[in-house]
Parts: C-alpha cells; structure tokens; sequence
C-alpha cells in the first residue's frame, strides 16, 4: 500500500470512527462551539473582551489575533480552496443530519481550523492565559470539523499549519518590516 493510500484509509477511518461515535452531548457541545466559531465570531468577541479589559496588553493581542484571522481566511478560502478543489467526505461516511449542512467548497484546507489557530498562536505569545484559554474552543472547532463530515483529518491538520504559520508571520512582520527600513 502507498503512502498515498495509506493516508486516504486514514482520513477514512477517523471521519467515520469521530462522526459515528461521538456521544451525544460531545456531538451538541461540538455543534455548539461550530455555531459560535462561524464567520469568526468567536474570535472576534474574544479579541474584543481582550481589547476592553486587558489594557496595552489586549489590544495588542487582538489587533494581531484579527490579523492573523483575517490573513488566515484569506490563504484558506480565498486562495487555497480555489487551487485544490478536493471534495467533502461522501455523506454516506456521516450518520447524522449535520453533513447535509456543510459547505459546498472544497474541502482543503479546513478555513475554521486555520482561522482558530491562527488567533490562538498569535494572542498566546503576548498574553499566555488567554492564549491558552482560546486554546480550547480552538481545539474544539478542529475535532468538529471532522465530527460533522465537513472535512477530512487531512484538511484540519493543513488548516492548523495554515494557521500557526500565519501567526509567525503576523508575529514576525514588525521585524521584517523594520529590517527592511534600516
């Protein structure tokens, strides 16, 4: 079997373990956290209780985690999803009802996943706490991903590189841009 395969039969066998033996209330708590994480909402309500009361420190992180979203969706949705064009896991894979109400895009890379770590990766370096709080819901929307058949494990994990690669280079552009001044 090639490595290709390999990869395939896994993504497989993930899809259907996670979205066929979620317990229920896993299975609403995750669609609940989806609901929230939609059109960024999550992150933006958490960058703005971060601005409100976190001072400097806050707005900083917030300024920078909506950067790195807004930069997140735009490699994801905007440019990579147009290239690749890869199909959402067959319906037959999801037993539940959820899979009728996923995306018509293409599939790679997961836009939610990339634009949850991205924020999260990017606020963590200036306020660790909430970085690690934001942690959570993050991880969340990468498991429910693939628990509503909306995207393979393979999606989630390019979506996660997508995003803490958008959050080194959110982080790293004051340096460049200074470097380049001087």
């Amino acid at each position: 079997m090639g490595l290709l395969t390999e990869v395939r039969e896994t993504d497989r066998h993930i899809t259907q373990r996670l979205a066929g033996r979620t317990p229920p209330g896993v299975h609403r708590a995750l669609s609940a956290v989806e609901e929230v994480a939609e059109g960024t909402k999550l992150w933006c309500g958490a960058a703005a209780a971060m601005a409100w009361w976190g001072g400097r420190r806050g707005r900083t992180a917030a300024a920078a985690g909506l950067t790195a979203v807004a930069l997140a969706q735009l490699v994801s949705n905007g440019v990579s999803k147009q290239l690749t064009g890869r199909p959402r896991p067959p319906k037959e894979w999801i037993p539940h009802d959820e899979v009728e109400d996923r995306p018509d895009s293409s599939s790679f890379p997961s836009g939610h996943t990339a634009a949850a770590v991205a924020f999260t990766a990017t606020v963590a370096p200036t306020w660790p706490a909430v970085g690690a709080l934001c942690a959570v819901p993050a991880a969340a929307v990468a498991v429910e991903r693939v628990q509503s058949g909306a995207h393979y494990p393979t999606d989630v994990a390019a979506g996660a590189v997508l995003g803490l690669a958008t959050a080194w280079f959110v982080r790293s552009l004051p340096r460049l841009v200074l470097r380049s001044w001087l």
